[in-house]
């Protein structure tokens, strides 16, 4: 089955009903994506799916054979990072930092869709689980990403 991962025609054998979550990691080695809870509870493992924040832990690969996917790999480079990676650490928001990339991915695909979103808006979209309670940093850095995206910084 070919994937088209992060941009690029990517090969797995994998059974369809696997999970993309275990092809990303133990097949393509792409480890950024965390498994937390294995029933799409708690985020650990949100990735895009044509644009969308999706929980990989419970989506077959099958499903998303002929979709664009896109993992924590791709938000941002160290010499280019993405606003949003940028604002989490100005607002100090990993503590432990298990569940931070896929709170990344779903905020990422919260600022393409609404590019200037409300608290309202944020506490809708960020349904991610963090243990260490850090929810006020992640808005806080969510509303400082989309101001420095609204001034062109977006990468």
């Amino acid at each position: 089955m070919e994937l088209n991962i992060n941009g690029q025609s990517r090969n797995t054998q994998a059974e369809p009903n696997m999970p993309l979550l275990w092809v990303l990691r133990d097949e393509l080695n792409l480890t950024g994506t965390k498994f937390g809870c294995g029933v799409a509870a708690c985020g650990a493992c949100t990735v895009h799916v044509d644009g969308q924040a999706v929980r990989s832990c419970v989506m077959p690969v099958s499903a998303v054979a002929h979709q664009k996917i896109k993992t924590i790999e791709s938000l941002g480079t160290v010499d280019q990072p993405h606003p949003l990676q940028v604002a989490w650490i100005a607002e100090q928001v990993p503590q432990c930092g298990y569940c931070q990339s896929g709170m990344l991915m779903a905020a990422a695909a919260l600022l393409d869709k609404t590019p200037q979103p409300s608290d309202a808006d944020i506490d809708l979209a960020m349904t991610n689980l963090c243990r260490c309670g850090t929810y006020q940093r992640v808005r806080a850095a969510i509303h400082r990403a989309a101001a420095q995206m609204k001034k062109g910084g977006a990468t």
